[in-house]
């Protein structure tokens, strides 16, 4: 999540450098703002547009899709653990109760306890490994939702020509306020669903 963060960062950063030199070359198109009472804005070629990110990743079944799919590895793997672990407690237990009654020679002791704490050290190496496998697994996701966002936008761009895509999340707010008419979050859903669907059928 914090590789996605970072990458969503630097886009942002990007887009913002972007919007700089537009303003100030005189090459940007300046963006259509309503007057009160007026009929809201329609974005069209050469306006600078934006994406509510948050909405969209949220509500794109291909993230919701592999999301679940993650969770579910998750869930497996914690249930795992936890077996193990209980499993592992009830066995110390057993130990501590024999050598309460004296039931186990010094060299069975040593030997009981040796292997009580390689189980441990062993069930703490693996749930590092499983945190660190399905951290790496997350930012796989990750990385696949936003190369086919991105990959989108860059086709549906080469026909609406926008001049500037910005995009705003919760964390880093690159649009303030817009005019609701620039906002073509509904719209990128709408076409990324219907090719992620069209495609999984496949």
């Amino acid at each position: 999540m914090k590789k996605a963060n970072l990458i969503l960062n630097i886009v942002l950063i990007l887009a913002v450098a972007a919007l700089f030199v537009l303003h100030f070359t005189g090459a940007g198109k300046p963006v259509h703002s309503a007057a009160p009472g007026s009929e809201s804005v329609t974005a069209s070629k050469g306006d600078i547009v934006y994406i509510n990110l948050d909405t969209l990743v949220n509500q794109y079944d291909m993230y919701n899709d592999l999301r679940s799919e993650l969770q579910g590895k998750l869930t497996a793997i914690e249930n795992d653990i936890n077996k193990q672990g209980r499993a592992l407690e009830n066995d110390i237990k057993s130990f501590q109760e024999k050598m309460q009654k004296g039931l186990l020679t010094r060299s069975q002791a040593e030997s009981m306890n040796n292997d009580l704490a390689q189980r441990d050290q062993d069930l703490r190496n693996l749930t590092q490994q499983k945190q660190m496998e399905m951290a790496e697994e997350e930012n796989v996701m990750y990385n696949k939702v936003m190369d086919a966002i991105t990959s989108y936008i860059e086709t549906y761009n080469k026909d609406k020509q926008y001049a500037l895509i910005l995009t705003t999340t919760a964390a880093t707010t690159t649009v303030i306020n817009g005019d609701s008419g620039l906002n073509i979050t509904d719209e990128i859903i709408s076409g990324l669903n219907a090719e992620y669907i069209k495609n999984r059928n496949k």
